[in-house]
């Protein structure tokens, strides 16, 4: 019996979901474990669940159902996701080895019930949760460009940060940190990926730190005070909405001079 989960933002596509489902419960046994109408909630809802299958919406306001799952990837246990589409088969063509299966609307119970054997099938195979991680993955890799938040791990939850909150990030040994204006969080990406990813969004000031563009305040002569340099005199970065001051290289202060012009 498979424990399913769906994601999507519009009520009647849910119902209609759940209908089906019902419809198709003694051909295809299951639970359906929870339902979610956006990405933070189903982050939150999901892992606790113990969902094994998602049916997870691809066009969704603030993030689409493809960002989603790649985000999904993180919790401990991942499920294997079938998209939920609008789309016809050739604009899903692009994606379709990443997922399960996928479902273009109106679903029909047919195509749902095939999904779902398919899903029971598979999950069953020793095998799967490698492969489809490994699918996640790749998935993540091809909407590096397209991420509009960070996931963070957190007390066995997994947290989404959205990008525009973030006004700078510096590594701290195997981790980088992720500071808002209300908190820091951790994440174990490098700033090297970050930066190659987000150069339009961030830049580097120092070797271990990189900062928003818009989240540049202004610069100023004065003692670092951490990191490498620590109290020696250098030029500071003055970081818009806290009293951070973070130290610039000489490499880069061309480019945050140019910055504050």
């Amino acid at each position: 019996m498979i424990k399913i989960f769906i994601v999507d933002d519009e009520a009647p596509a849910r119902v209609r979901l759940s209908t089906l489902l019902s419809d198709i419960a003694a051909e295809c046994p299951h639970e359906l474990v929870g339902q979610a109408d956006g990405a933070e909630q189903a982050l939150q809802l999901i892992p606790e669940s113990g969902a094994q299958l998602v049916l997870l919406d691809v066009q969704m306001p603030g993030m689409t159902g493809l960002e989603l799952a790649a985000h999904l990837q993180k919790c401990d246990h991942p499920p294997a996701v079938v998209f939920v589409t609008a789309f016809d088969e050739y604009a899903l063509q692009a994606f379709e080895v990443h997922a399960l299966d996928y479902l273009v609307k109106p679903v029909r119970a047919q195509r749902l019930a095939q999904a779902l054997k398919r899903a029971a099938a598979m999950l069953a195979t020793p095998a799967f949760a490698a492969r489809q991680q490994e699918k996640l993955q790749q998935t993540s890799q091809q909407l590096r460009q397209a991420r509009q938040h960070f996931s963070v791990q957190e007390r066995g939850r997994v947290l989404l940060v959205p990008v525009e909150e973030v006004l700078f990030l510096r590594a701290e040994q195997k981790y980088v940190c992720l500071r808002t204006k209300s908190r820091e969080y951790l994440i174990e990406e490098s700033l090297v990926s970050i930066e190659e990813e987000m150069k339009e969004r961030f830049v580097r000031v120092h070797r271990n730190a990189l900062v928003a563009r818009n989240a540049i305040a202004g610069v100023e002569k004065g003692v670092a005070e951490a990191g490498e340099g620590a109290g020696q005199e250098a030029w500071l970065v003055l970081v818009r909405d806290t009293a951070f001051k973070l130290p610039i290289s000489r490499r880069q202060w061309p480019i945050i001079k140019s910055l504050v012009k």
